[in-house]
This record gives structure tokens, sequence and C-alpha cells, in this order.
């Protein structure tokens, strides 16, 4: 079995009499250690199918496991476990504590996990050791993007889940945000994932997974990704 597998699952929305399939039939595999897009327009249920593998909405039917764990059948509680100790969510805006400094606002996170890894030797590692103690109206947004993706990192989850992470960044600020990434996922072998709209990062991809009204129109396995410091768009 796959790290991440996803098999025919749906997830149904009723608005009054209507039936809306926000997934509808989806499937596809994650393997271990992937840098992995999940790409498509709004509305194709890109959101969706991220919030179901993070374990924030149930699926209505279908399978979801995660390393060999089925995640759909989990009960609330252990939802909740799962959340805490085996995702590491970055969204594209940073949700910071304000009145924290950056290294509390990771030791924040750290502090509801099994294995946490250091505050300070994350940040160091996203490149803010000299910001550590700075809050966050004092960083800029590529830097708070930064302390963002540390506290994902400082849980040391099992797979890391980024929602548009450059979206609310300008172009060079996003680029670098997006190499943090992929070099995160390349020095330390974790499963890295990110839903987005834009067509061009694809190209840094080791797996692209096209979605599309709600299925997954295509999958494509890139032997040779670009760097991300060298993608334009």
């Amino acid at each position: 079995m796959a790290f991440v597998e996803f098999k025919d699952v749906r997830k149904l929305y009723h608005m009054g009499e209507i039936e809306v399939a926000a997934a509808d039939g989806m499937t596809f595999s994650i393997e271990r250690g992937e840098f992995v897009v999940i790409v498509g327009p709004s509305g194709a249920g890109k959101t969706t199918l991220l919030n179901m593998l993070g374990g924030m909405d149930s699926c209505t039917s279908g399978l979801i496991a995660l390393d060999g764990r089925p995640i759909n059948s989990l009960s609330d509680r252990e939802l909740t476990l799962y959340r805490r100790h085996d995702i590491g969510f970055v969204f594209q805006f940073y949700n910071l504590v304000q009145n924290l400094t950056a290294r509390e606002n990771v030791e924040l996170a750290s502090q509801i996990c099994n294995d946490p890894l250091d505050a300070a030797t994350v940040l160091t590692d996203v490149g803010l050791a000299d910001r550590m103690d700075n809050f966050p109206a004092q960083l800029s947004g590529g830097e708070q993007q930064r302390v963002a993706i540390a506290r994902a990192l400082a849980k040391n989850p099992k797979l890391l889940l980024c929602d548009e992470p450059t979206g609310a960044l300008d172009y060079k600020t996003g680029k670098a945000v997006l190499h943090l990434l992929q070099q995160t996922c390349t020095s330390t072998g974790r499963t890295v994932a990110i839903v987005t709209h834009n067509q061009a990062f694809t190209a840094i991809a080791d797996r692209v997974i096209h979605v599309h009204e709600g299925k997954v129109s295509s999958i494509e396995v890139n032997p040779n990704p670009t760097q991300a410091d060298e993608i334009e768009w």
C-alpha cells in the first residue's frame, strides 16, 4: 500500500434538496517522501481533498489511509490525535498568535505532540535564527509564513499539508517559501503536499494530481523536478 491512499472517495453536501459532490470518486496515491502538487481551478475540490486527508472533514464514502491506517473510520478523539501527531498544516494566512514570539508560536505547537523537534533548531532551519524572539507584527509576510512552516515541522508530522502557502506573498517571497518547502522534503524525506491553482508549480513536483469538478482528472509522475527558485509565473 502507498503512503497515502485515496480510493473512490466521495464527499456530498446537501443544500436544501440539491446534492452537491465536492469530491466525486477521487482516487490517487502518494508515496513516502514525495513532494506533491495538487492543482486545479477554484471550486475543483482541492481544499475538500486536503481537509479530508488532514482529518478536518470526513468523507461520505470511500477509503482514505495514511501510512497503512484508514482515517475515515476514526472516532472524533482518534481524529484529534491524528491531526495533532501525524499532520502538519500550513495555510495561505499564517494564523500566528500575535502576542507570542516566533519561538513561542513554534513551541506552542510542539507542546501538543509526542515527539516534537526543538523550536530553535527548526526556526534556524527555515532561516529565522536571528528573528525567533520577534513578534509576528515585527516580521514580514514571508518571515511569518516561515514561522508557520516551522510550527508545522516542529510537530514532526508524517505528512505536511500546505493550502495555497504562497497565496498571500509577493512573487519573490513566494518563490523563496516554495523553495524552502521543496528543500524540506528533499533534506528530511518528509512527505509534502501543496494545494494550489498555479499550474507553474507542477514543474517542481515529484507527483502532480490534477483535480477538476470533484474528480482526479489526471496524475503525472515527474522523474526530474525543477528547482523552485528556477520556475516563473
